[in-house]
């Protein structure tokens, strides 16, 4: 049951101001902060994880990544769920899931129980972080759509900027374990308010038949490709790693087969006809797969090898939000005026010195000349990018295709923060015998040998980004100055798939708050304001 049971169902009746609205956005703000923060509190965590369950960096990508797996592969399919069983349904379900998932992750008594709860978590996050915005953008009068949503970004935004220092703060008073602790309080108060206060609504033209083999063959393609780069690095090329490949691949291949031959698709293939939407998406698993383990990595850099405190790791990254919350906007005003492809290649490249200025780290490099200059140029480069990566995202297609170009490339971003978590430290010589069960001395020192590799490597993503961005036409692409404008960054991405009837549910863009809602969408249709750039355990 879900909060249709005690609130009549309404679609866009809902005004700005009214006590309707603030239950509203309180259900919706705490239930996807609620998971925000916890993506950032996690990594902060690490170090702390690493010495109380006696885990090797294997053991920590885990935990990243048996998040990252469920929800890369699930969210799409999550929000043709919604639409057919009910946005307030599927979002109160999804924060119960993550509630007993974070319970999970609280009492577990080894690394295999909070891994497990990681995996479960992704599958709650999945299901309700498309449907907090569906439900707004359903709930309220047109008028007040964009006003709504615009509340909804900016004070989730504060909790995924916030969490560093939340998660940093909870370690050094207490135990790692805290960090999921806080999500049961906050889940009871969410399903409270859902079931009393907020409407429920639905699609009636939803598809009855859903890509249910696709989801779990994207499940498991990722797994096994994820298990076999984590574990090569562990353990090197043993049988189970190997058959880890062959699953992986297999599936792989499976799934799009799968996606070939389905009436209702999770990714239909055909939308890579655009040339452009296949470039900026290939540009976009290269940037986004080097923005995973730089985050993933920095924090136990600093912590391992640096000595900082899990406070001050968990900070040295804020310079990137705060940037890119206030230079996003700008660049998509720009990108709509000079055309997408100046900053798209301009952009990586600046990502690309951040981390070779990052990978001279050395064990008592100092914040403000050590550190600092790097992450602003990261940045720097970020905020260049993400929003002419939006505007061109949306202009490569039709707009009755708008909500599931930003879908895929959404879940493109995502799944390359996945395989880049797994497959860098393995390629820069972390995750071996050092790690693995040989003491913290060791494990710091084989950090402390990879870290420069791993920069360098991901500075070498970015020049092939950049490269990329080369073959986008020149000047502005048909209906980029839309596209742009709703390109502005704020953390975190949601997607949802798109509905049967060849209407898609629209986004305002993968990679920002919207400044207003999308021309022409209806109470059914939802202007999503965030975007895959978030940092994301």
């Amino acid at each position: 049951m879900s909060g249709s049971a005690s609130v009549p169902a309404t679609s866009g009746a809902v005004a700005w101001g009214t006590p309707a609205a603030r239950w509203m956005l309180t259900a919706t703000v705490l239930g996807s902060g609620m998971a925000f923060l916890d993506s950032t509190v996690v990594t902060v965590a690490l170090p702390a994880v690493q010495e109380d369950l006696d885990t090797g960096l294997s053991g920590l990508q885990w935990i990243v990544n048996g998040y990252m797996v469920t929800l890369s592969a699930l969210i799409l399919l999550s929000g043709s769920l919604s639409d057919r069983f009910g946005r307030v349904r599927l979002f109160m379900a999804g924060v119960a899931v993550f509630a007993l998932a974070s319970a999970l992750c609280t009492f577990a008594p080894t690394l295999e129980w909070l891994i497990a709860g990681r995996v479960v978590q992704g599958v709650g996050g999945a299901l309700l972080t498309p449907g907090s915005l569906a439900i707004l953008q359903a709930g309220f009068r047109e008028q007040d759509r964009a006003r709504a949503i615009g509340a909804w970004s900016g004070l989730t935004g504060v909790a995924s900027a916030v969490g560093p220092f939340v998660g940093g703060w909870l370690v050094q008073i207490g135990d790692w374990r805290l960090i999921f602790l806080i999500n049961l309080p906050i889940a009871a108060a969410v399903l409270a308010i859902a079931w009393f206060k907020v409407p429920e609504s639905r699609d009636a033209q939803a598809p009855r038949r859903l890509d249910y083999p696709g989801a779990l063959l994207g499940v498991v393609a990722l797994g096994g490709i994820t298990y076999a780069l984590i574990q090569w690095g562990a353990v090197g090329g043993t049988p189970a790693v190997w058959t880890g490949v062959v699953v992986g691949v297999l599936s792989l291949g499976a799934f799009l087969a799968v996606e070939a031959r389905t009436a209702n698709p999770m990714l239909p293939l055909g939308i890579f006809s655009s040339t452009p939407f296949s470039v900026t998406n290939a540009a976009t698993v290269l940037i986004y797969g080097s923005l995973g383990p730089l985050l993933f990595l920095l924090v136990i850099h600093l912590q391992e090898v640096g000595g900082y405190s899990p406070v001050a790791a968990g900070a040295a990254s804020l310079p990137i939000t705060l940037l890119m919350l206030a230079l996003s906007a700008r660049s998509g005003k720009l990108a709509a005026r000079i055309g997408p492809r100046p900053q798209l290649v301009a952009g990586p490249l600046l990502l690309a010195a951040g981390f070779v200025l990052l990978s001279r780290l050395g064990p008592d490099a100092p914040y403000l000349t050590g550190v600092l200059p790097g992450v602003l140029l990261v940045a720097l480069g970020l905020s260049t990018t993400v929003a002419p990566l939006t505007a061109t995202v949306l202009a490569s297609v039709s707009e009755r295709h708008a909500g599931l170009a930003s879908g895929v490339n959404n879940t493109f971003a995502r799944a390359a923060q996945l395989i880049g978590v797994a497959a860098v430290p393995v390629l820069a010589g972390i995750g071996g015998s050092g790690s693995q069960g040989s003491g913290s001395g060791a494990a710091s020192a084989e950090i402390a040998q990879g870290f420069g590799p791993a920069m360098l490597i991901l500075a070498g993503l970015c020049v092939l980004a950049s490269l990329c961005a080369l073959a986008l036409p020149r000047g502005r692409m048909p209906e980029a100055a839309e596209a742009a404008e709703r390109g502005a960054m704020a953390e975190e991405a949601s997607a949802v798939a798109p509905r049967a009837d060849d209407q898609p549910l629209r986004f305002c863009g993968v990679a920002g708050p919207p400044l207003r809602s999308c021309p022409g969408s209806t109470a059914g249709e939802i202007s999503d304001g965030r975007g895959p750039g978030a940092p994301s355990s």
